[in-house]
């Protein structure tokens, strides 16, 4: 009995250790997931910092441009001439990351989303994207709003609830985006 008894430990203690295994791996693959989001967020972030800092550079070069031709430029009325501004607001847009979308409409936003994704995407993934591009969804539906005006585009097919993909043109040899 007493072999029995130590034999149904052993097996005990054996799927306990499996179990534990099981539960690392999957924390590890978490993890590897969260820190491979960190580094396209870290990613991002650099861009912006290098674009902050170049709009920095020209805007302080501007500025010094401009106390020169004060001292040293004017009309016959003593007016200064207006400046030309080379550094646009859609670069100041572009470092607030504000603009990529601005002034379009959500089907025509989408179809760039998906098209520079080439994958099909949920209308939450394709929300965030247009926020982030600076798109203002209004109504108490957003996702709603999205999906419908989705639906309702020619160049647009839903493959899932609430999941769109570009509709493939005639002549393609292969799908503009592909399924998640």
């Amino acid at each position: 009995m007493e072999g029995g008894k130590d034999k149904h430990e052993l097996k005990d203690i054996i799927v306990g250790l499996e179990q534990r295994i099981g539960a690392y791996e999957s924390k590890l693959k978490d993890l590897r997931k969260k820190r491979e989001r960190l580094n396209e967020e870290i990613a991002t972030t650099e861009k912006y910092i290098e674009l902050a800092k170049t709009l920095y550079r020209v805007e302080a070069d501007k500025s010094k441009l401009a106390s020169l031709s004060n001292q040293i430029i004017t009309d016959e009325t003593g007016a200064l001439p207006p400046t030309d501004t080379d550094v646009t607001d859609q670069s100041r847009e572009i470092l607030l990351g504000r603009s990529k979308y601005v002034g379009m409409s959500v089907p025509d936003a989408v179809h760039m989303i998906l098209k520079e994704g080439h994958r099909s995407m949920h209308a939450k993934e394709l929300y965030q994207s247009l926020i982030e591009g600076g798109m203002q969804i209004r109504g108490k539906t957003p996702l709603t709003s999205i999906a419908t005006s989705l639906k309702r585009d020619h160049r647009f097919h839903k493959v899932a609830p609430n999941t769109f993909e570009i509709v493939r043109q005639e002549g393609d040899t292969k799908p503009l985006t592909q399924a998640v």
